[in-house]
């Protein structure tokens, strides 16, 4: 694949908006097309945002010989069978979070992607922040002394629940998988390892609206977080070690101008400052040099897999009121 890469994007969802920007400001890529069941919200979509084209189905437009690359930020419990038929048509993948329902279900999607020789990322635009390299620096000179603890917390009240997805159990909707997966990711990557037991309680409607959560690592770190869809605002990521600390007040989208988290070290207390980015422009930058390039992706299906088991623990450890063991991806 060489020059610019042609996007196309399943469905006109909200966070599609935030890709095609990303996209828009990105040297190495552009939206070619959009496709929704409905051609004339695609058409509506289309006009909004500048795309050059529409398409009233799925399977149109991925086998349209149009585009180079999709993008998936269908319903959670569409993203594993519309990947897989990406994937199979010859076309690369992003996939919004969380990639699939399940670690089965994204071992499944993760194998298509092997077999079809293509690149499958998911979408966790946060990580591709300078702000987490420069954290993970900080970390590793150890600046706060060892990691004790790792608490997260991505919270917000949904402005209307009737027809949203995130409050359909058939859609898989729910805090913990629309942003308690960012909580489960960031506290993956801090601890540099997968977690080993895991615990939970959750605040249920029709899914879960609030969840609570406890993670065991093995090499003696704990991570906490909070996430919600009912509730008042809140993010933020605070790691505690034996010296100090640092604390991140948005940990999600950290600055387009610059981010900053504060390094507390005994008494002292010292605000550092990051180079802003788009998380975005980062992350489709980087899947479509990988397309182009075949340069490797920095986080490749299996620790989509690997988050996913965290995320079956978790409820399984809230809807049997007991600490479970995390499943080995």
């Amino acid at each position: 694949m060489a020059g610019e890469v042609r996007w196309g994007i399943l469905s006109t969802a909200r966070i599609g908006r935030a890709l095609v920007r990303g996209i828009g400001l990105s040297p190495n890529g552009r939206v070619q097309a959009v496709a929704s069941r409905q051609l004339t919200r695609a058409r509506e979509f289309a006009k909004e945002l500048g795309i050059p084209r529409s398409f009233g189905s799925y399977e149109e437009l991925i086998h349209s010989g149009e585009i180079d690359v999709i993008y998936n930020p269908l319903p959670n419990s569409m993203h594993a069978e519309w990947t897989i038929k990406a994937l199979e048509a010859g076309l690369p993948v992003l996939c919004e979070k969380p990639i699939a329902v399940d670690a089965a279900q994204a071992r499944e999607m993760a194998s298509a992607a092997r077999r079809a020789g293509l690149p499958l990322a998911e979408a966790f635009m946060y990580r591709f922040h300078p702000v987490y390299d420069r954290i993970l620096e900080t970390l590793a000179e150890g600046a706060i002394g060892d990691v004790v603890s790792i608490h997260s917390a991505f919270c917000f009240r949904l402005p209307e629940r009737a027809g949203n997805i995130r409050t359909s159990a058939e859609l898989c909707g729910g805090a913990l998988m629309d942003v308690g997966c960012y909580c489960v990711n960031v506290s993956r990557r801090i601890a540099g390892c997968g977690p080993v037991r895991a615990a939970a309680f959750a605040r249920a409607t029709t899914v879960d609206d609030t969840f609570v959560g406890l993670l065991e690592f093995p090499n003696g770190i704990l991570a906490s977080f909070e996430c919600s869809i009912e509730s008042h605002g809140k993010s933020g990521l605070a790691i505690r070690g034996t010296t100090g600390a640092i604390t991140l007040d948005n940990p999600w989208f950290p600055g387009e101008e610059f981010a900053q988290f504060v390094l507390c070290r005994g008494d002292a207390r010292e605000a550092v400052t990051v180079p802003g980015a788009n998380c975005y422009r980062l992350e489709v930058e980087a899947f479509a040099q990988t397309c182009r390039t075949h340069v490797p992706l920095r986080w490749l299906p299996e620790d989509s897999v690997a988050n996913m088991a965290v995320l079956d623990a978790l409820r399984k450890a809230a809807t049997e009121h007991a600490a479970i063991e995390v499943e080995r991806p």
